[in-house]
């Protein structure tokens, strides 16, 4: 290479390894790239390109691209242009076939003469692949009536390939058959030729047909256009990046250059936590409840007693819920010690007996039932124990209560369900509170979750009636979904509290997972909560930002 000075160098960059090329371009960057950068463009006419320049220099495009922004850094030596541009690539599995061939090609190879049984061939690592399309391409055929089982053969009746006549077992009863000894693998040419740098020459069909295979893929490849600023120059002098006791000292920094302060350059991010995404979600609906005025009740109780799990809420004793194989009960403690025996008389004579306008459920209500401890299936049985609280204030106050926490249930664990989750519940108490109250409420509330079309459809609860399933139309599934379920606790439920007559209370609730599966991209629960969470998953989660645009409301009765 010629300098100025008519002297000529012979710069030799060996072949090294990847590691070796990327310490050689990081060591060149800011020094002999960056200067050879600067000959060479003094020369060119107009510009230079880097992708080509790196290729001539025999060096990784990402050292030329550090020395393009070394010099950048320098003031307006040089100008640098980003462009894009497309290129196809092949894949992985793509380079194997270009070097191997394709599959199909490697399970026509790996029939002989006699054919191969194909239970055998159905073993090799090209074989089911493979076997579809040597079937499509009528390269081989498969012959159903073999004693041994179906067995493939090299038979076609037409194809672009060499072969020879011939039969397979006795004459006439088989007939006489085209026995083909070479393909020719197109696939293999193709991918070879892109290879090649000569993508150009295949149809926008068969490069379609490579991608839908996943042999080939559109690469974007970013460059620079280098040319010449209004400050060029050959000569790099090299700026001082701080200011040192001896420059000021000896006054030398008075001729010394200095490096612009970059004010828009972030700093390094401080090591920090992460929350998990559920609790991100569960501080977005926290806040919804906040703002509608409700207060969150203490709901520490994991461990339970059946009496406020099941009979607070009218739950017979006999109900199948009340199994062990739905729910997971205590041996030790088993049994709940202390429990309200005013109220438990009241609750055991609803239930046997009847009152406050019930027959009951006429059997023989135990006490050893209630008291036999659990792991709490859901949140309400926390709100029983908020009502109770409330009932016993006099007078009476108009309440609003919310719960987010931890449930557990006995379930068989697969991609929707676990045996351990999270229940959203939110309670409503006051005089005179009807079903259009309710929906007015679940309308407010899940409006504010960014879900305006809603529609709600009879239920049973034990403990509520009436009671609705409340559905959203979901537009990226184009459907009608579950969100929630809802009702009103009944007076059986209520009234042995203390509640006055004239006091109702509506409830709903939902789960946290589920929100936060469609939020997040998540298909399989097991993948948010559990021991095969994935940590990074924990700290590239972006913030909640639920869907909170005021919309019309459209409700409709299912």
């Amino acid at each position: 290479m010629a300098t100025r000075s008519g002297r000529r160098f012979r710069f030799r960059f060996p072949r090294p390894g990847l590691n070796t090329l990327s310490a050689l371009g990081a060591a060149m960057a800011d020094g002999p790239v960056a200067e050879l950068l600067l000959q060479r463009l003094e020369a060119a006419d107009g510009g230079l390109d880097s992708a080509e320049f790196a290729t001539q220099l025999g060096v990784e495009h990402q050292a030329v691209v550090g020395a393009v922004k070394s010099l950048q850094a320098l003031g307006e030596v040089i100008e640098a242009e980003l462009r894009s541009t497309k290129r196809w690539e092949l894949t992985d599995e793509g380079e194997e076939i270009a070097r191997e061939g394709s599959h199909e090609a490697r399970v026509f190879h790996s029939i002989p003469a006699e054919g191969l049984a194909q239970s055998e061939l159905m073993r090799l690592p090209s074989g089911k692949v493979g076997f579809s399309k040597a079937m499509s391409n009528k390269w081989i055929r498969v012959d159903k009536s073999a004693a041994e089982g179906p067995r493939v053969f090299r038979v076609v009746s037409s194809c672009r390939c060499v072969g020879r006549w011939q039969t397979v077992g006795p004459w006439p009863s088989h007939p006489l058959l085209w026995q083909v000894d070479k393909v020719e693998d197109e696939v293999q040419r193709r991918l070879q030729l892109v290879q090649g740098g000569q993508a150009e020459e295949l149809g926008e069909k068969e490069r379609s047909e490579l991608r839908k295979r996943k042999l080939l893929t559109v690469v974007t490849l970013k460059t620079y256009w280098v040319s010449k600023g209004s400050a060029f120059s050959t000569r790099i002098s090299k700026q001082e990046a701080e200011l040192s006791p001896e420059m000021i000292s000896s006054g030398s920094w008075r001729d010394r250059p200095f490096k612009s302060y970059n004010f828009a350059a972030r700093g390094v991010l401080p090591d920090s936590g992460h929350l998990h995404p559920l609790l991100k979600v569960r501080s977005q609906f926290r806040q919804i409840f906040l703002e509608m005025g409700f207060t969150e009740m203490p709901t520490d109780n994991f461990i339970e007693s059946s009496f406020w799990n099941f009979d607070a809420l009218f739950q017979p004793q006999q109900h199948p819920a009340r199994d062990q194989h739905d729910t997971f009960f205590l041996r030790d403690p088993a049994e709940a010690l202390q429990l309200p025996m005013d109220y438990v008389q009241r609750v055991k004579r609803t239930h046997s007996q009847g009152g406050y306008g019930s027959q009951g459920y006429k059997y023989n209500w135990k006490l050893d039932e209630a008291r036999k401890n659990l792991l709490r299936t859901h949140t309400t049985a926390a709100s029983a124990r908020a009502l109770y609280r409330l009932a016993q204030k006099k007078p009476f106050t108009p309440a609003k209560y919310f719960s987010i926490d931890r449930v557990f249930r006995n379930e068989t664990l697969d991609a929707t369900h676990l045996a351990e989750f999270h229940q959203i519940e939110g309670v409503v108490a006051d005089h005179g509170l009807t079903l259009g109250h309710l929906m007015g409420v679940l309308r407010e509330f899940f409006s504010k979750l960014g879900l305006t079309q809603l529609r709600f459809k009879p239920a049973y609860n034990p403990y509520t009636e009436p009671s609705m399933e409340v559905f959203s139309y979901h537009p990226g599934l184009k459907k009608w979904v579950e969100v929630g379920n809802s009702g009103i606790f009944r007076p059986e439920m209520l009234l042995p509290m203390g509640l006055p007559e004239n006091v109702s209370v509506i409830a709903w609730g939902l789960s946290l997972e589920r929100p936060t599966m469609i939020k997040y991209g998540i298909n399989n629960i097991r993948e948010l909560v559990g021991h095969k969470v994935n940590l990074q998953m924990v700290y590239d989660s972006p913030l909640c930002r639920l869907d909170t645009e005021p919309k019309t409301p459209q409700t409709q009765a299912a």
